[in-house]
């Protein structure tokens, strides 16, 4: 009886530390994406940097977008074309990989090059600058590292990512369709007839708005994990492991709450 006490008050305990290590997160990370809003909104972001940031992470990102968003069509349209020949006409093909890469596929795979592209590097970029006291020589200085580091990484994210998932959701859907007639032999009139005939007019506004908010929680993620870093290059190493898989799990849980939240 004791150790079953002993086990039970010990998960209670992990379990607490850990609701408190997440509340303490999320409201730093508030308080990060309030104060970069307010720096914004002030006039207080260089336009300079938002450009530098917004083409490394939109301009340079783009070829593995566009390889991914490829592959994501490809994959898509012969899997569904494996499953629908002799059941299901093959007209709803199109459907499925119209809707699928641009409801998910497009959105979510973009978004996870974001993250090992994009939000590895801030983290680690960042980490590197606080491990080496450089944040603590802006912050003696008199400047905000907030104003100079995360907002303009958190607006290029905002910024990139909806335009990322657009090109990525029409790469992905042209890559099905020729897909779909080289494995199949669905002409691309009846493809097109079959997207057209299952499309919502706010399926691509549901897209982009899914890519909006994954680029607002990444760029936001990663800077905080970067300011947080201690010790040394090992605490760059964690720091940055550790943000990637907080991001993945961020974004994955927000694809989640989408459905319920706007599709009912």
């Amino acid at each position: 009886m004791a150790s079953v006490t002993h086990a039970l008050t010990g998960g209670v305990r992990a379990f607490g530390h850990a609701g408190e290590s997440v509340a303490r997160h999320a409201g730093d990370m508030a308080q990060l994406a309030w104060q970069s809003l307010g720096a914004t909104l002030r006039g207080q972001v260089a336009f300079r940097d938002f450009v530098i940031q917004a083409y490394s992470m939109g301009v340079e990102s783009l070829p593995l977008v566009l390889v991914t968003a490829t592959l994501s069509g490809v994959v898509t349209s012969q899997q569904g074309g494996y499953q629908f020949t002799g059941s299901i006409p093959l007209y709803v093909l199109g459907s499925i990989v119209v809707n699928g890469v641009v409801l998910e596929l497009g959105p979510v795979m973009t978004a996870i090059v974001f993250i090992g592209r994009v939000g590895a590097r801030i983290t680690a970029e960042l980490g590197t600058m606080q491990v080496s006291e450089q944040i603590d020589a802006i912050y003696s200085l008199g400047r905000d590292p907030v104003r100079m580091l995360a907002a303009p990484r958190i607006l290029a994210g905002m910024v990139a990512m909806p335009a990322l998932v657009g090109l990525a959701n029409g790469v992905g859907a042209v890559a099905g369709m020729l897909a779909a007639r080289s494995t199949v032999g669905l002409g691309y009139q009846s493809f097109l007839y079959g997207a057209r005939l299952f499309w919502h007019s706010y399926d691509l506004f549901y897209s982009l708005m899914k890519a909006e908010v994954f680029g607002f929680i990444i760029p936001v993620i990663s800077v905080h994990m970067g300011l947080l870093t201690r010790g040394g290059a090992e605490g760059v190493g964690r720091a940055t492991t550790s943000s990637v898989v907080f991001m993945i799990i961020a974004v994955l849980v927000a694809d989640a709450l989408f459905p319920p939240l706007f599709l009912n």
